[in-house]
């Protein structure tokens, strides 16, 4: 599938000074030698890189700005990490007419993404700069974005001109197939397209969105059966969009894909009068969300819960130097239940009952 130029690199005009761009993939993969289950990351990530050079440029270590390419990957579950190689933007190469990331060995186009990443404990422990557990991973995967959710306008080109948004979203693969191997920590792990459940997208701006709430699957069944559904996916983010400087309080967006038929929640799109309402926990030893959003045609409402021990506080420093959240919880392991309404002449009517697996989810307000 072809994406638009929504997924390519963005970093021009004052963001080259002031700004991020990253790609995010995420998906399972089988254990070679077990054949057990485990679940994946992949980042891509490019912060201030006019300031940059042919190093890394930390805060920590006496930059007025970071500036530096950061390869971020890990794996969820009961031994996750994260696991992050920084390199300084002047390696960087990339193309203005399409997705092409390039940096060391790593490289990320709309069909491939190759790479590797190796933090040893010595390196974890002596630089807290970068923000890194201790491991390995390795990957080469093909790239199949299925289903796109394009948030619309609010990513259109005259609001990117303008740098209308603090932060952007556009998820170009909200249902991914991957195909390839990863090698994680020495152990080789096989990723197919029937049993990735994977997701694609990217942020790019100058700032992050506090609260940050995100959840998405594309691993979904009905209440009661044991069949998974093939065309059905949901993926909605977001917490406070800054819109020319103005915040939008609690407010998120995103899209249901119920058996080919879409159903959309966009505050941007305001002739749907949407209407936001969500509320997250991260208390004793899980993470619980609670989202319900409402427009003219029907409603949604999703409960997801995903065990602490299987997640991670992932680690950000934004563009200006500061860390994003003391707490942002992330995960890929979650469970959720979604209950999808069709609004009629009588009310609401309940038209999908579902309970979905291998939900990824995100958490930080503090």
């Amino acid at each position: 599938m072809k994406t638009d130029n929504k997924n390519n690199y963005m970093l021009y005009g004052p963001l080259a000074r002031k700004g991020y761009d990253w790609w995010w993939h995420s998906f399972t993969g089988k254990s070679e030698k077990t054949g057990e289950e485990k679940s994946f990351f992949i980042e891509y990530y490019v912060m201030n890189p006019a300031r940059g050079g042919d190093l890394p440029q930390f805060v920590e270590k006496g930059a007025a700005h970071p500036a530096y390419v950061m390869i971020k990957a890990g794996a969820w579950g009961k031994d996750a990490k994260q696991l992050h190689r920084f390199f300084g933007t002047n390696e960087l190469e990339t193309d203005p007419t399409e997705l092409r990331i390039v940096v060391g060995d790593c490289f990320l186009s709309d069909e491939i993404l190759k790479g590797s990443v190796n933090v040893s404990r010595n390196a974890a422990e002596e630089h807290p700069e970068y923000m890194s557990d201790a491991g390995s991973m390795s990957w080469l995967l093909r790239i199949d974005r299925r289903v796109a959710f394009d948030v619309g306008y609010g990513t259109s080109y005259p609001l990117r001109f303008l740098n209308a948004f603090g932060m952007y979203w556009h998820a170009a693969g909200m249902k991914t197939a991957y195909s390839g191997t990863v090698y994680y920590n020495g152990e080789k792990f096989t990723v197919t397209p029937e049993t990735c459940y994977g997701y694609a997208d990217k942020n790019w701006g100058s700032g992050f969105t506090k609260p940050w709430v995100w959840l998405s699957s594309c691993h979904l069944r009905r209440k009661g059966d044991t069949e998974y559904l093939k065309d059905t996916v949901f993926d909605f983010g977001g917490g406070r969009p800054v819109v020319f400087g103005i915040p939008i309080e609690r407010t998120l967006l995103g899209k249901i894909r119920y058996e080919g038929r879409e159903y959309e929640f966009n505050f941007s799109k305001f002739w749907t009068f949407t209407q936001t309402k969500f509320k997250c926990k991260a208390d004793g030893d899980k993470v619980t969300w609670l989202v319900r959003m409402a427009n003219k045609s029907g409603a949604i409402e999703i409960k997801a819960v995903c065990p602490k021990d299987e997640m991670l506080k992932i680690r950000y420093m934004s563009p200006s130097g500061e860390k994003t959240f003391d707490e942002l919880w992330n995960g890929g392991t979650g469970r959720a239940t979604v209950k999808l309404y069709k609004r009629g002449i009588s009310g609401l009517r309940l038209i999908a009952d579902l309970i979905a697996d291998h939900v990824g989810c995100e958490y930080g307000e503090k």
